[in-house]
């Protein structure tokens, strides 16, 4: 067993444990050095996808007016060409 916590940990438990702490170390002085925190990570991560999913409707809504748009000159168009074409 302990052979395969090592080889699915990479090292010994108490070696992986001491990286980890150091490398939460070096991780946690750089974000407090540029001022970011976990929440605001979070934050920004769930502010951008709020903005996607907004922008992206409104992207879709500016298509259906596009839609409707041309579907009032090219519809009736479409109608009168098909009248004047239409064999008795």
């Amino acid at each position: 067993m302990s052979d395969q916590m090592n080889r699915l940990l990479g090292d010994t438990p108490g070696r992986t444990v001491v990286k980890l702490i150091v490398v939460s170390l070096i991780v946690g002085f750089v974000m407090a050095v540029f001022n970011l925190h976990p929440w605001d990570i979070f934050y920004g991560i769930r502010d951008f996808l709020v903005d996607l999913w907004h922008r992206g409707f409104h992207a879709l809504g500016a298509v259906g007016d596009y839609l409707l748009l041309g579907a009032t000159i090219v519809i009736p168009a479409f109608i009168i060409l098909r009248i004047l074409n239409y064999r008795r």
